[in-house]
């Protein structure tokens, strides 16, 4: 271990925290992101579809002593507020006690005090405007391209890839089972500034626009301001072609929040639209006889964002490398290895749940059927003392592994099933002693 040269690519949430992570240990960790530092440059106008930090990534950042310093930056959001088309709004809390809340955590700040942190670790070097274009596992080199397309090697003896869904660094090594899946959805973002100096909305709720195929959320800024994320099929935001089409259809369908928005037709012209990817590939890491070459976060497994997971689960990789690295003594092959195969079934649940709780924000959370079975989820937690949990909960507010929850969902189910069959079994026998007493006092 020591001696040896570790390189992490892409300088993001994953890598700023695995730097730290590393550091610490005393190992010399070089970190190459091709923007420039973001700390100076500011952040990617928008594509930062706001953190919603939950149980996952705030054990992640206790681990580098950044939990309370996230938590005084985030807003808590104790529910969701859903805003049906021509229906009143209603909110629908998270936890059944109401109590728990996942948080509002803008992405710029985070990444930028992770990498302060970083920075700050000794050992730690990070290398902006680096563009790793791939990595030559055998000869143990890292191919870069500088801000002026200038290109060099540089030796690496263990590389750790976090350059996100389309990693330079996963085409160059090419898994055997490298698989990406694109929504017809796309997503833009838009802002809602503060009214009169206050949230123009409820800041402790995400709020959704539920419409059927497609869907608003926001997420509350400490500024006051709400950042809103489209997701649309593509074909929905090309037709929008003109501020005139744009001001109409946000009126006729989201006319609660197309007044709250007065750079509309602005923000909607000058923001891109991002696409929305799931990243299934296997193995995540290749050996060569000059290096060893691992993907996580992103690169490995990207999610789509509708279960606010994407960020948690690859502080969670992180996690699960530093904790290898304790009980292999610091052997990365081994690291490394039994890394991948504790972390791919959790990241494929994940990857599945997210999928789904895109067509529940959507389309479902505005139904009262929805609304009901909801409340009767709640109730039946409150009075079961831990032995039904929903699966929101399970996923956001606990670090029970993603693969364990779909199970533990089915056996709740079963068990609920079964009671109730029971009781309507029971009622039925009761029903039929209760009209054979009344026959016999009859006669």
């Amino acid at each position: 271990m020591a001696g040896e040269r570790i390189a992490i690519v892409g300088g993001g949430l994953a890598g700023g925290l695995l730097a730290t992570l590393l550091g610490r240990r005393g190992l010399e960790v070089t970190v190459y992101e091709r923007r420039p530092d973001p700390r100076v440059a500011g952040a990617e106008r928008g594509r930062s579809i706001n953190l919603a930090v939950s149980a996952r990534g705030l054990a992640a950042l206790e681990a580098v002593g950044l939990r309370d310093l996230a938590l005084e930056r985030a807003l808590p959001m104790h529910g969701r507020m859903v805003h049906p088309l021509g229906a009143a709004d209603n909110f629908q809390p998270y936890s059944a006690d109401g109590e728990r809340a996942i948080n509002s955590i803008s992405r710029a700040e985070l990444n930028q005090a992770l990498l302060d942190a970083a920075e700050a670790t000794p050992g730690v070097t990070l290398r902006f405007s680096r563009r790793v274009t791939g990595v030559d596992a055998d000869a143990g080199l890292l191919l870069l391209e500088d801000a002026d397309g200038g290109r060099a090697t540089e030796h690496a003896d263990v590389v750790l890839a976090g350059d996100g869904a389309y990693s330079a660094v996963r085409e160059s090594v090419r898994p055997l089972e490298d698989r990406q899946d694109f929504l017809e959805h796309g997503y833009k973002e838009l802002t809602i500034p503060p009214r009169d100096g206050a949230f123009a909305l409820d800041p402790d709720a995400l709020h959704i626009w539920p419409r059927g195929t497609s869907m608003m959320i926001a997420l509350p800024n400490l500024d006051r301001s709400f950042t809103c994320t489209l997701f649309w099929e593509k074909s929905e935001f090309a037709a929008l072609d003109t501020p005139a089409r744009v001001t109409a259809h946000f009126e006729r369908h989201y006319p609660d929040a197309a007044g709250l928005m007065p750079a509309l037709t602005g923000d909607f012209a000058r923001n891109p639209v991002g696409s929305l990817v799931t990243v299934r590939c296997w193995p995540w890491v290749r050996y060569g006889k000059g290096t060893i070459v691992a993907l996580l976060g992103d690169a490995a497994h990207a999610i789509v964002p509708f279960f606010g997971q994407g960020a948690n689960c690859a502080f969670e990789d992180c996690l699960e490398i530093d904790r290898c690295l304790d009980e292999t003594g610091g052997d990365w092959a081994r690291t490394l290895s039994l890394y991948q195969e504790r972390r791919k079934a959790n990241t494929d649940a994940i990857a599945e749940m997210a999928l789904d709780n895109f067509v529940e924000m959507r389309d479902r959370v505005g139904s009262p059927v929805y609304r009901f079975t909801h409340a009767v989820q709640h109730a039946l937690e409150r009075r079961s003392a831990g032995r039904y949990v929903s699966r929101y909960e399970l996923v956001s507010f606990s670090t029970m592994p993603y693969a364990r929850i779909p199970a533990r969902i089915r056996r709740q189910n079963a068990v609920v099933a079964a009671g109730l069959a029971g009781g309507a079994v029971l009622a039925g026998l009761a029903a039929r002693a209760v009209t054979r007493r009344s026959r016999g006092g009859a006669r």
